[in-house]
């Protein structure tokens, strides 16, 4: 389904259910404070080097224009339907393998989490948010 954000910015639902892809977000107009505006973006070129690492894994990577979070910017997701969404922040255009190695241990994991032990250290120190499954219950 497709409808429009509250920017305008049209945003396609990610499927759900069994065997969804693990799919990258990464947002293309995050910039360092004090950049010019029309300076070129950190985000884009986090964003490109992201599609590039990412089809090479056979991973699904989505431009977005903003994941507002511009005051930690660059900023980027990884979701899996049925398991938990991670936002990362203070990402520098060479995190795209670090993305990619994240997702890839979103994927694999049998609980939905992305195992901390195991992460790349930009995904360590960038962590922003970890979001629950819609259906999440915690057994309290």
């Amino acid at each position: 389904m497709r409808h429009k954000g509250d920017r305008g910015v049209t945003i396609t639902d990610i499927a759900t259910g069994a065997g969804a892809a693990t799919t990258i977000v990464v947002c293309t107009t995050c910039r360092r404070p004090g950049d010019p505006e029309d300076a070129p973006r950190p985000g884009a070129a986090l964003a490109s080097r992201t599609v590039s690492a990412g089809q090479a894994a056979g991973l699904t990577v989505r431009r977005v224009k903003c994941l507002a979070n511009c005051q930690r910017g660059c900023s980027a997701a990884i979701v899996r339907p049925g398991g938990w969404a991670y936002v990362f922040g203070h990402l520098d255009p060479s995190a795209a393998h670090a993305l990619v190695e994240g997702a890839r241990l979103l994927s694999d994991s049998a609980d939905g989490l992305m195992p901390w032990r195991d992460r790349p250290e930009p995904l360590k120190r960038g962590l922003i948010a970890r979001v629950p499954p819609l259906h999440y219950e915690d057994g309290e």
